[in-house]
């Protein structure tokens, strides 16, 4: 909270320490499965022989951290790699220095400083960072940052895995209950006020119930958060910088032609000295804004109307594909159509988020929205080499490989056909 200015207690429960919790308890639970030697089929060549899969340590894990979910998206990514016998090596973010510096206070105290370290948080820091020989660095933040990322850890050949974000959609169809897709869009759009990476970014709703549904929108956004700025329950915008780059979407996007709804009303000056962004819709968005060129990553809802169901799908394939999508509808077919047609890191059908907390799916983004994925096996997965071991039997004739050739070369082509 000091560092956010407010941060919702109970979303902090919730969204970091009661993640955190079924991360370690699950890894705790199938750790010594993961562990185990799997034993992998042989040719019958071979045989007698037999194959096995050890899974192995990759050495020293690298993690870049966020600023959005310090505690979750730090050590999220660090429990996979304890779990899978790496060392672990944490920048945090300079947004949030205290807790930072919390951070680094509590791992020096729990662990040696050969297994994990957090460093300072400075921008040298993270520079110098990203070009070390890591094993693996994992990375939290935003496409642009993740580029320059990916370009220093490419001069080692240090694999990555990239959580990015990007614009994730919400696409309502002509079949969905407008009333329940409004509310649960708006619960999760105000989650962290927006700063989510796999927030609904946009919606699009049937030309016919766009106003509608920005009304439902915001009688829910009302119903939740109130319209006191000094609501216990909605968080603050991480920084100025931060709060006065919302304000110049929705401006942009005022100037060009949307029509904004506020679910409060943001003249009481209280809104901005708490850096609490007042919860806005934007209707009548359109691709020219900025508003929709951009991740937004805040409490701002656009909201786009199609004409025909094709339109959607035409609209995201035509741009990045996102961290996460959303589909609300009864039409089974519908649903079927979008997600077979369209590329995403994660879907959440008739709801938002929810495929992030599946502890046993993985989390990943796809092209410029990530790369990689993990939670519970797929982190021990992830931060593991899969050593193929081959263990021969004296019984086998691997020697009529071997020189000279002769005729036993003829023999052994004549029954390598016969059992293929």
């Amino acid at each position: 909270m000091a560092d956010f200015g407010h941060r919702s207690t109970i979303e902090t429960a919730i969204a970091e320490t009661l993640f955190l919790f079924t991360e370690i308890k699950h890894a705790t639970k199938h750790l010594k499965a993961w562990m185990a030697p799997r034993r992998i089929s042989t040719a019958l060549q071979f045989w007698p022989a037999k194959n096995h899969l050890i899974p192995q340590p990759l050495g020293v894990i690298g993690i870049i951290a966020p600023w959005n979910y310090p505690l979750q998206l730090t050590l999220a990514p660090a429990i996979g790699a304890l779990a899978a016998g790496n060392r672990v090596m944490i920048k945090p973010s300079e947004l949030t220095p205290r807790f930072s510096a919390l951070l680094k206070e509590v791992i020096a105290a729990k662990f040696d400083s050969t297994e994990m370290i957090v460093t300072r948080v400075e921008d040298e820091i993270a520079k110098a960072f990203a070009a070390l020989p890591f094993d693996h660095l994992i990375f939290t933040g935003s496409t642009r940052i993740g580029r320059l990322v990916a370009e220093a850890a490419g001069r080692n050949l240090t694999p990555i895995t990239l959580e990015l974000g990007g614009k994730s959609p919400a696409i309502v169809d002509r079949s969905a209950d407008i009333d329940q897709a409004a509310e649960r869009i708006a619960s999760a759009k105000l989650l962290n006020a927006g700063q989510t990476c796999i927030a609904p970014d946009y919606a699009f709703v049937p030309d016919a119930e766009v106003q509608n549904f920005a009304d439902k929108v915001e009688g829910h956004m009302r119903r939740m958060f109130g319209t006191d700025p000094a609501n216990g329950d909605y968080t603050s915008i991480i920084s100025d910088r931060h709060y006065a780059r919302l304000e110049a979407l929705a401006a942009d996007a005022v100037a060009k032609g949307a029509k904004v709804i506020r679910a409060a009303k943001p003249e009481d000056p209280a809104w901005k000295r708490l850096r609490k962004f007042p919860p806005t819709i934007v209707v009548g968005a359109t691709a020219d804004m900025t508003i929709m060129q951009e991740e937004i990553f805040g409490p701002l809802l656009p909201v786009m109307g199609y004409h025909d169901a094709k339109e959607p799908v035409a609209y995201i394939n035509k741009h990045d594909r996102p961290l996460a999508l959303y589909w609300f509808g009864k039409d089974d077919a519908a649903r079927e159509e979008v997600l077979s047609r369209t590329v995403s890191g994660g879907v959440t059908v008739n709801d938002c988020l929810f495929h992030f907390t599946q502890i046993n799916q993985p989390m990943g983004g796809v092209g410029a929205s990530g790369t990689g994925a993990y939670h519970g096996e797929w982190s021990f997965r992830e931060l593991s080499k899969l050593k193929p071991v081959f263990y021969r039997s004296p019984l086998n004739r691997l020697a009529d490989l071997y020189p000279p050739y002769g005729s036993k070369i003829a023999r052994l082509q004549k029954m390598l056909r016969f059992m293929s």
